[in-house]
């Protein structure tokens, strides 16, 4: 009964998000070939928006689209770079929105390069809509409970009356685990444990080191969990296995991006699927790397059309055991990124390295690497020096936030060095085991 309250309670609350959800929760039932019509539908609609309604794909599209839209080739259109979202971010806002009610959004993703987009409350809404429908593909109902580890220390909210209250209604906890040791996790394995959520989310990495540490100490959790659901990082096949076996449960690989989230979400069958009633995904090849480009056909309020976010994967054709006429993909490599490790014993999440130069202009990219045990370096090519009040604070955040235990110091380079497999890993700890 009281579950049932807080249900009520949080969708009378979060109504835009419940509505979202239906919508969502019937496109699924569509089979292929509708969802590929309506897809196309949508992309049509979103280049003529955005044509219409922003000075950037104004200029962009001059010449370039056909006088019937419906015979638009979306491969004729510019790619979106990340160095086109920086310089013309204010230009990419539609006539239409809200200047008001617009929130400043951050993100270095996996690609190690800073920058900022707009969102606003229906952004968020639709965005957590389409979570809840991917929590649905594990047995997850509204109302039930989850437990997120998350390793953005600058996401977690203050723990004040207020979330407090939508987290209790919400029936949502969240777990700040950006940096820990084997003290945390006993911890965090107890909250499992008094807590008996239906379903994990996190940070592949963190939820690793969790399962293994259950392995290690043959805990027994209790028989809730549904599902775990992986995301923000490459999901190995060796951190599923300890997953699957710690927690007795699948665990479900998610794919998206803060630019535009809900991309795809791996089912039962352990294929992941494309939601293209929410993006149109491409796969390009370019230096012998298949790069992914996406455009949101839910962004009306900053388009973000054939958007390059720096990582790679392939479409796949045919049809899925589970039925989903959403069509698959398969993902490259991306977003490999270490913790960085003191002496104590701790492990600091890369994402906490990911936002600490949110925005800072004039960074084209950075990398942060640790060779030492006390020493952390930052490589910067940045078109000129951080002025020395935002050195001071990087220097006396990380220090305090590591306990005294890691001292910064920046470097500026010309270029910075990619990995073998030519992607660029933000966050390296070269520390032996």
């Amino acid at each position: 009964m009281i579950s049932g309250l807080k249900h009520w309670l949080h969708r009378q609350q979060r109504p835009v998000r419940y509505q979202q959800l239906t919508t969502l929760l019937q496109n699924q039932q569509l089979s292929r070939a509708q969802l590929l019509e309506k897809q196309q539908q949508d992309l049509v609609r979103m280049v003529q928006f955005a044509s219409e309604h922003t000075r950037y794909y104004k200029n962009c599209y001059a010449n370039l689209l056909p006088e019937n839209l419906g015979e638009l080739d979306i491969t004729r259109l510019p790619v979106l770079s990340k160095d086109a979202l920086m310089a013309h971010r204010e230009a990419m806002v539609s006539d239409t929105a809200d200047r008001a009610s617009l929130r400043l959004g951050h993100t270095g993703g996996s690609t190690g390069r800073p920058l900022s987009f707009y969102y606003d409350r229906f952004k968020m809404e639709l965005m957590r809509a389409g979570m809840c429908r991917s929590y649905m593909w594990s047995g997850w109902r509204p109302g039930e409970k989850i437990l997120n580890f998350w390793g953005a220390k600058q996401d977690i909210k203050n723990n004040n009356l207020k979330n407090r209250y939508y987290h209790f209604i919400a029936a949502e906890q969240t777990i700040g685990a950006w940096e820990y040791g084997e003290s945390e996790l006993n911890d965090w394995v107890q909250r499992i444990k008094n807590y008996r959520p239906v379903l994990l989310q996190g940070y592949a990495s963190i939820l690793a080191d969790v399962a293994k540490f259950i392995i290690e100490n043959k805990i027994v959790l209790p028989r809730t969990l549904k599902g775990v659901y992986s995301t923000a990082e490459v999901l190995y096949d060796w951190q599923r296995e300890w997953m699957e076996t710690a927690f007795a449960c699948k665990v479900y690989n998610q794919y998206g991006c803060r630019e535009i989230p809900n991309i795809g979400l791996e089912c039962r069958q352990g294929n992941i699927h494309v939601f293209t009633d929410m993006v149109y995904l491409e796969s390009v090849n370019t230096d012998n790397e298949d790069k992914l480009l996406i455009t949101s056909l839910t962004n009306y309020l900053m388009p973000m059309i054939r958007y390059e976010n720096g990582d790679s994967g392939k479409l796949k054709s045919g049809d899925c055991a589970c039925g989903s006429g959403f069509p698959m993909m398969e993902m490259g490599v991306c977003r490999s990124n270490d913790f960085i490790k003191t002496r104590s014993g701790k492990k600091i999440a890369p994402s906490y390295f990911n936002r600490l130069l949110d925005g800072l202009a004039g960074i084209r990219q950075y990398q942060f690497l640790q060779t030492e045990w006390h020493r952390l370096r930052l490589n910067l090519e940045a078109n000129s020096p951080l002025d020395m009040n935002t050195v001071k604070t990087l220097k006396e955040k990380i220090h305090h936030d590591t306990g005294g235990e890691l001292q910064l110091q920046i470097h500026y380079v010309d270029k910075i060095a990619r990995s073998r497999s030519g992607k660029h890993r933000f966050v390296i700890c070269a520390i032996p085991e």
